[in-house]
Parts: structure tokens; C-alpha cells; sequence
């Protein structure tokens, strides 16, 4: 058996290291990843890019959620649009061809997703527990510029919290592989363990307490409201907050696994569990943790059609909007 190189384009896994004589049993990541990462690419980039143009051109003014929403989505889309560059790698070995530029740059956007979207729906989350528990309460019709602002904040913590990817990704060339591997070499574990503690504290342990908190009181708020059962305005605050809920749980879902096994990591830094064996799991874990995640960017699209109502109802509008301009185009010409 020959031995492997474990390469991976998440921030905190990409350690080349030669660890078990497994080579056999990698040899799914050459065929499954490569089509896997397609399928993903190609619904997410067709269907955030749909939300995204559903957002813009809707004639009433934006909400705060759709701000937010909107945001997610771009982040999203930015997302995907990095997955060929990792398929075009996977499927030549690990062995990147585009550059050092690029390999900061791709690796910066798809780190940067994961601290933006959980931001992001936690905000969203927020926002629906004011509107439900304080629907009257004054400067309403201002939050949304500063939900503009609050966005923009998110993108630059968000491109903070990813600068390991420029500070230490580089190419480096493996004689041993004969590849060059878009590689993040930090200078001491100290900075690895500073990366597993930012992705479990602000990816976890912070935004989870405050959604919890945020959806037991918007569930309660519904149940007990009959006017958010019958009215028509409820009816709508609603629809919105089931997809909040919806977006959120499927969230979760995707990215726990990769917490656990970011978790799991620094444990094993700290030797409490150790052996070629584990490091073998560990790493199999990450790659399958890893993709999962990558996943959720272009499952949330299809959950705005799908369970969205409401976002339904300003897709059917917007498309009606361009059916009427498109006509009349015709009928002029």
C-alpha cells in the first residue's frame, strides 16, 4: 500500500499529513467527492441564484429577514461558485493547478461561509422574535437600514475570522506526491487550536443558546395567538417563521456533524484519544463532515420553494413582473 496525503479545503482540516498506510480505502474520494461537489455546485449556483433575483427585483420593500435571507444566500452562491475549483483538484490528486492567489482567495470565501451563514440565521431568528413578541414596538421601519449595516459587519467579521486561509495557505510542493498541494501550514498547533475554539464558540455555542431561546418563545407566541391562526397578517408572520424554522433545523443538521468532529480534533491534539487508527477515523469523519456541510448551501434554495410560502407568493409576483415586461418588449418591437 502506498501511503496517503489527508488534504482538505476546510480551514482546520487541511493538515498534509502522511498518517496511515489507507491509501485503498481513498480511493471513493476520487470518484464520489468530484461528482458529489458537482451536484452541489450546480443546484446551489441555479438556486441561490434564483433567491437572489426573486429579492432584488420584488416590488415591495424588503424586510428585515429578507435582508438577512438575501445575504445568506449570496454567501451561499459565493460558495459553490469556489466547489470546481476543489473538484478539478480532487480529481488530479490534490494537485493544484491554479495558483497561490487563488488558493488564498477560494479558501478564504469557503471558510468565510460558515461564520456568515450561521450569523446570518441567527439574525433572522432574532428578527422574527421581535416581530412576534414585539410587533408595535417603535423604530420598526428603520431596522432595515440597520440591518444593512449589521450585514456588512457580518461580511468583514466574517472575512476576519477566515484570515488564517491568507496568512498561512500557500502551494507547496510534496517530492514524496510529486503534487503541489494548496496546503494551510499553521507556524505551531497553538493557532490550530485557536480555529477549533472560534468555529465551536462563534459557530456554536453562541448562536445555538440564542436561537433555542428565540424559537421555544416563537413557537409559544404561535400556539397561543389566535389571530397569528386566522389573521391574515399572521397568517403571513407565520409562513415566514416556518421557514426561519425550517432553514434553521436543516442547518443544524448539516454542519453538527462537522462541530463534533472539530471538537474530536482538539481532543486528539490533547492526546485523550490517540493512535494512527483514530487519526485514520478522524480524518474520514472530517472529509464526510465536510461535504455535508458544504451541502446546506444549496438545500436552503430549495427550502425557500418548498416550504416557503411566502417567499412563493414574491417568486410568482417577480415572475409575472418579468412576463408583463417581456411582452411588452415584444408588442414595441
Amino acid at each position: 500500500m502506498q501511503t496517503c496525503l489527508l488534504q482538505y479545503p476546510m480551514e482546520n482540516a487541511t493538515r498534509a499529513e502522511i498518517v496511515c498506510n489507507q491509501t485503498n480505502a481513498w480511493d471513493w474520494v476520487y470518484t464520489m467527492q468530484p461528482a458529489y461537489m458537482s451536484i452541489i455546485c450546480f443546484f446551489g449556483v441555479i438556486g441561490n441564484s434564483f433567491v437572489l433575483c426573486v429579492f432584488c427585483l420584488q416590488k415591495r420593500r424588503s424586510s428585515v429577514a429578507d435582508i438577512y435571507l438575501s445575504n445568506l444566500a449570496a454567501a451561499d452562491l459565493l460558495m459553490v461558485l469556489c466547489l470546481p475549483f476543489w473538484v478539478a483538484t480532487i480529481i488530479n490528486k490534490f494537485h493544484w493547478r491554479f495558483g497561490e492567489p487563488m488558493c488564498q482567495v477560494v479558501n478564504i470565501v469557503i471558510g468565510m461561509n460558515y461564520y456568515c451563514s450561521v450569523l446570518f440565521l441567527t439574525l433572522v431568528s432574532v428578527d422574527r422574535y421581535f416581530t412576534l413578541t414585539r410587533p408595535l414596538s417603535p423604530g420598526r421601519k428603520r431596522r432595515a437600514f440597520w440591518a444593512c449595516g449589521i450585514c456588512f459587519s457580518i461580511w468583514i467579521a466574517g472575512i476576519l475570522l477566515s484570515f488564517p486561509a491568507i496568512l498561512f495557505r500557500s502551494v507547496q510542493f510534496f517530492p514524496h506526491l510529486g503534487i503541489d498541494a494548496c496546503y494551510l501550514a499553521y507556524p505551531h498547533e497553538g493557532w490550530r487550536l485557536r480555529y477549533n475554539m472560534t468555529v465551536n464558540i462563534v459557530g456554536f455555542l453562541i448562536p445555538v443558546p440564542v436561537v433555542s431561546f428565540c424559537s421555544y418563545h416563537i413557537i409559544k407566541v404561535i400556539r397561543s395567538s389566535q389571530k397569528m391562526r386566522k389573521g391574515s397578517r399572521g397568517s403571513v408572520e407565520w409562513k415566514a417563521t416556518y421557514l426561519v424554522l425550517v432553514v434553521l433545523a436543516v442547518f443544524i443538521f448539516c454542519w453538527l456533524p462537522y462541530q463534533i468532529l472539530i471538537l474530536l480534533d482538539t481532543l486528539d491534539h490533547y492526546e485523550v484519544m490517540s493512535g494512527c487508527m483514530w487519526a485514520y477515523v478522524l480524518d474520514i469523519g472530517n472529509q464526510l463532515a465536510t461535504y455535508l456541510g458544504y451541502s446546506n448551501s444549496s438545500l436552503n434554495p430549495f427550502l425557500y420553494v418548498i416550504v416557503g410560502k411566502h417567499f412563493k407568493q414574491k417568486a410568482r409576483e417577480v415572475c409575472r413582473r418579468l412576463m408583463r415586461c417581456r411582452k411588452q418588449h415584444w408588442e414595441k418591437s
